[in-house]
């Protein structure tokens, strides 16, 4: 495949490597003639394990180039990847000068040529980067998309230090787009890579790699964190994260981390709690584990705000319990959102079949005293009352599929999902709270 590449900088010098060494023509573009020199020399811009053994190879057996006549590049390759830098302005925001610069020259290049051609943007973006480019191609270039050029998300996922190995052993590729000739182009190219090919929509491809850092950057904040409160007390860390390390079933996996509602029960806030006072009485200061309990109030606040924008009074609330499936209603989120709404005035049912089936006991019926001390005035024992009596269902569990099948036949309700189903998805006053 005749592949150009714009920006010789680290993905770029990595990718013009990697795919010579996977067979392909590579002309790498750059404005700085010193990286064009370097790299017709056999010399890589960067310093990355193994990538000067690929450079050189790749300059040996003619399948790498470089250039700053992007007219040329363009024009005898099929494929162009933009690898151009994308820095954060002063207040934050990311950079587009260099994307628009190389998707204006690549514009220029595809203006006279008579074969599809196929832009990839691998630089880090934010979402809509793509439709922008677009526009500026179609502009500058006088061509149609999707009809003589498309665009496409494949973001990188290389660490300095094992790129090489990243590019050819990837934990996935991404491909954001919606043109199939392109999309169909990049399978093929990537073909010989480990690790799943995942398409998605190109708003998806232009956030994942800022959601993958930022987490990353969160991993390394908490781990940090742990660090000074198990050193101030004396704690074996080393042992201590191996062991938190070991468990990939809930620990280091995908549990917990499927966007919802707020957390509640015993167990979460108590712990968190705890943590948190014993880097307190050891005078550390964790930032990080201080604000969970912050971020959490916030989703919280985040419900009322867009349950008292309906402008609704009657309000349905289904499912009380911190968590589906259970009757645990300590600490449970939704109880503090219907307490609030309760000393606002709305008109507040509530409908749990896993309550009414159970004993309101124990630690169970405290909170409820508490909280909720007029509990019994405003639950009802079947769905059908719940709906009867309300503008708005909150959905806080996931209830059964003939129930589901059963609130379709009620069009004009409103339904704020906090649980993510699938199922009401399609019902016309449906609003998803995180999704």
């Amino acid at each position: 495949m005749n592949i150009s590449i714009f920006g010789l900088g680290y993905v770029g010098c990595v990718s013009l490597g990697c795919l010579s060494k996977l067979g392909h023509n590579i002309v790498g573009v750059d404005v700085s003639q010193k990286k064009v020199e370097l790299i017709n020399n056999g010399i890589p811009t960067i310093i990355e394990k193994d990538i000067d053994l690929l450079i050189r190879e790749g300059k040996s057996n003619g399948k790498i180039s470089a250039t700053t006549d992007y007219m040329g590049a363009v024009n005898q390759s099929e494929i162009s990847f933009i690898c151009v830098g994308t820095p954060n302005t002063e207040f934050g925001h990311l950079d587009l000068t260099y994307i628009n610069n190389a998707a204006a020259q690549i514009a220029a290049g595809i203006r006279e040529k008579k074969i599809f051609h196929t832009i990839v943007i691998r630089s880090t973006v934010l979402p809509g980067t793509a439709d922008k480019v677009e526009k500026l191609i179609e502009e500058i270039s006088e061509k149609k998309l999707n009809k003589d050029f498309c665009v496409l998300i494949n973001p990188e996922f290389l660490r300095e230090g094992n790129a090489v190995e990243d590019y050819f052993n990837p934990g996935i590729t991404v491909i954001g787009g919606t043109n199939n000739k392109g999309i169909n182009l990049l399978k093929e190219l990537y073909n010989l890579l480990n690790g799943s090919i995942e398409i998605v929509e190109t708003k998806v491809a232009e956030t994942i790699k800022l959601l993958n850092n930022s987490f990353h950057a969160l991993k390394v904040a908490f781990s940090n964190e742990v660090g000074t409160i198990s050193k101030s007390l004396g704690i074996n860390t080393n042992q201590l994260i191996d062991i938190f390390l070991k468990d990939t079933h809930l620990n280091i996996s995908a549990a917990y981390l499927r966007p919802g509602f707020a957390y509640g029960g015993s167990c979460l806030p108590k712990d968190l709690n705890a943590l948190r006072m014993l880097a307190y009485d050891a005078y550390q200061s964790v930032p990080l584990i201080e604000n969970i309990e912050k971020s959490n109030r916030l989703q919280i606040e985040r419900a009322i705000k867009i349950i008292e924008g309906y402008n609704i009074k009657n309000i349905g609330i289904w499912g009380i319990s911190f968590k589906d499936g259970t009757d645990d209603l300590r600490n449970s989120p939704i109880i503090n959102v219907i307490e609030h709404l309760l000393g606002k005035g709305f008109s507040i049912k509530i409908f749990d079949q896993n309550v009414i089936e159970s004993a309101l006991i124990g630690a169970n019926k405290e909170f409820l005293t508490n909280k909720l001390p007029h509990f019994n005035k405003i639950i009802v024992s079947h769905l059908s009352k719940l709906i009867e009596s309300s503008e708005l269902i909150v959905m806080n569990t996931k209830g059964a599929d003939k129930d589901y099948n059963y609130i379709m036949n009620f069009n004009k309700l409103k339904i704020l999902d906090l649980m993510n189903i699938s199922g009401l998805k399609k019902h016309p006053g449906y609003y998803g709270f995180n999704w």
